[in-house]
């Protein structure tokens, strides 16, 4: 059973009072809890913004194929821009804090030797599309997106940002202007969480911020024609692509 219940203001809210998809639900995170008895449960604290995560990995990937690593924000710098090659693993990390920040919050266990964090608001975009319908563009979708994470920093949490391929829809000129205002407001309103990007240009927006950002980065290699992933998260600014390696390797002829 999970060693969290719902508490009410006078005391733990019994399962019968509940209604039927809250006790759904926490069913689910019970079983979830029983399945995984190597996840462990975080730790929660008062100081505002904080999130530190020990051997943090998703909770769907296979055990025997999960790579996991280290996050800090808040003691430390409050944005981390995460760059890296194609498929080597940043818009992981992304889904990989922000699951676990829910799971945290909703009372259930997480996939990491230790996670440490205070309440936070979940912001994220990742995987946001156009849309025909609408006639909504890619780029105008990820800019109304990072509109409603920006007003959630009026609130009284925290707010831990998820950007995937930070203004990606439009040109680099664009693109890094427009990321160091926005990186920089995030960051002014109290919020912390991590951008990805392939453009390196966006890396100097961590020197811009100073000790308040730090730039990450996830590598890979070529072993006979073989691309190859760690899925290890390391200091600094990636410095090579794979995006050729891997038109080549369905039969692109570059």
């Amino acid at each position: 059973m999970l060693r969290r219940t719902l508490v009410g203001g006078t005391g733990l809210v019994g399962l019968a009072s509940l209604g039927r998809w809250a006790r759904r639900a926490l069913c689910s995170l019970a079983s979830h809890a029983f399945e995984h008895p190597g996840d462990t449960f975080p730790e929660f604290v008062e100081e505002h913004g904080c999130l530190e995560a020990e051997g943090i990995g998703h909770p769907l990937i296979p055990e025997d194929k999960l790579v996991t690593n280290d996050v800090r924000l808040g003691r430390g710098p409050r944005l981390l821009v995460v760059s890296g090659s194609n498929m080597s693993g940043k818009s992981t990390l992304l889904r990989t804090l922000g699951i676990s920040a829910v799971l945290a919050q909703a009372g259930a266990p997480v996939r990491a030797r230790k996670l440490t964090l205070s309440p936070l608001a979940v912001g994220a975009s990742i995987r946001v599309t156009d849309s025909l319908q609408t006639g909504v563009s890619r780029f105008y979708a990820e800019i109304l997106r990072l509109r409603q994470i920006l007003d959630l920093t009026t609130g009284p949490l925290t707010v831990l940002f998820l950007i995937d391929e930070f203004l990606h829809g439009t040109n680099s000129h664009d693109r890094r202007i427009g990321a160091e205002a926005l990186a920089r407001g995030l960051v002014e309103r109290g919020a912390m969480g991590l951008i990805t990007t392939h453009d390196l240009a966006l890396a100097d927006i961590a020197g811009v911020l100073g000790e308040r950002a730090a730039n990450v980065h996830f590598e890979d290699r070529v072993e006979d024609g073989r691309i190859l992933f760690d899925y290890a998260l390391r200091s600094g600014v990636v410095r090579k692509s794979n995006a050729i390696e891997l038109m080549r390797s369905v039969g692109l002829e570059i």
